[in-house]
């Protein structure tokens, strides 16, 4: 378990690394979207085994979190996070993006499927 968390944070710490290096080169929603969408691919690439971490583990994944929240905001890494995360009401703590993103996933597989018409 310990390893698919520390691939995950190195995963999304890698893909904000590439990300940043063309921050000043796109619009700021472009680079809000990307970062929003590399990083969170990573963190949201295996809620199922996630559910059950330990939260010593989960602090790797809040801190790749938090790095992307801080990178989005143009904070210093000095700069307190908790106002920043609640200003983007999209971004929960690791452990209840965890859930949420589970709970979704398995609202959008349990709807009945409806007949495709030919």
């Amino acid at each position: 378990m310990r390893t698919d968390v520390q691939r995950t944070a190195a995963g999304g710490i890698a893909a904000l690394r590439t990300v940043r290096s063309i921050r000043r080169s796109v619009p700021t929603f472009v680079y809000q979207t990307l970062t929003v969408l590399l990083v969170a691919s990573r963190l949201d690439y295996d809620n199922g085994t996630l559910v059950v971490i330990p939260a010593n583990l989960s602090r790797h994944l809040q801190s790749v979190h938090n790095a992307a929240a801080r990178s989005v905001a143009g904070l210093r890494r000095s700069d307190h996070i908790t106002n920043t995360l609640a200003s983007f009401h999209c971004m929960l703590r690791v452990p209840e993006r965890i859930q949420f993103k589970l709970a979704t996933d398995l609202q959008v597989a349990s709807r009945p499927r409806t007949a495709v018409p030919c």
